[in-house]
């Protein structure tokens, strides 16, 4: 009887401590935009453009992307209070659930991605993580919030038009591509000269041609990189500020998107 009565009050102490945790989630504003920072965090300007970015894609596209910043979850995890917040602003559009929340608790150093019903086929759980891992906290481990929520906030867009390839993570034990493709150069280089000397009777004879050999190869890798350079922009290069917009907010406000706790977490 005493051994029950323990088991019970344990769990009536988690419970409890779980009702004590929650986040009270502030009432939906009356203004309901793309970005809300309770932290202080970004600057004027960094703010007007993340949210100038946001407001023109869902008058594109009806999705509304949502970023709150926070300083801490006191407590609850942040990918629960994520989809709590979603819900509970109905952010996305009526019968579509086409809302993203993404939600930074600044002390805490943890972020989430949270996705409305909606979305969910193309913004998967992997790939809000991916998102999380390779585009946002790189930027975040370097105190460049704004950065991490601009390249994410593009990220997504990426995701939605199937475009998404991912920031490549490099890591210091990786041996450089462009320079094990030099090594191999040089080593072409070589064993043509000493095909051509061989060829030609001697060190003297094949001179000129290796020499034009060696040139064009220099000049095809060269060219080759070059091309590849120039065509691999990509939708997270295009620049998120633009002059001369002016918006309050989504056009029609919030309109009951429905979260069922969809997305990932992460922290750095």
């Amino acid at each position: 009887m005493f051994r029950q009565g323990y088991i019970l009050g344990f769990f009536l102490c988690c419970i409890s401590f779980s009702l004590a945790a929650q986040y009270k989630i502030p009432e939906v504003p009356k203004v309901q935009t793309s970005i809300y920072d309770y932290y202080n965090l970004l600057s004027a300007t960094e703010q007007t453009n993340l949210e100038q970015k946001l407001i023109r894609y869902s008058d594109s596209t009806s999705t509304q992307i949502v970023v709150v910043i926070i300083d801490s979850t006191k407590g609850e995890l942040i990918n629960y209070l994520g989809a709590r917040w979603g819900e509970e602003w109905n952010i996305g559009q009526e019968n579509k659930n086409n809302g993203i929340l993404i939600l930074l608790a600044k002390t805490d150093k943890k972020i989430t991605i949270s996705t409305g019903y909606g979305v969910e086929h193309l913004l998967t759980d992997a790939m809000s993580r991916r998102i999380i891992e390779r585009d946002i906290i790189p930027y975040f481990k370097q105190n460049n919030y704004y950065g991490g929520l601009n390249r994410g906030t593009d990220a997504i867009f990426e995701v939605m038009l199937g475009a998404y390839k991912g920031s490549r993570i490099s890591k210091q034990s990786e041996f450089p591509f462009e320079v094990a493709i030099f090594l191999f150069l040089i080593f072409l280089i070589f064993l043509i000269a000493i095909s051509k000397n061989r060829r030609n009777g001697g060190p003297g004879g094949g001179s000129k041609n290796t020499l034009s050999d060696i040139i064009d190869v220099i000049i095809l890798s060269n060219s080759g990189r070059g091309a590849y350079r120039r065509s691999s922009g990509g939708f997270g290069g295009r620049s998120s500020s633009g002059g001369g917009f002016s918006s309050g907010g989504f056009g029609g406000g919030f309109g009951g998107g429905s979260f069922g706790g969809g997305g990932a977490s992460g922290g750095w």
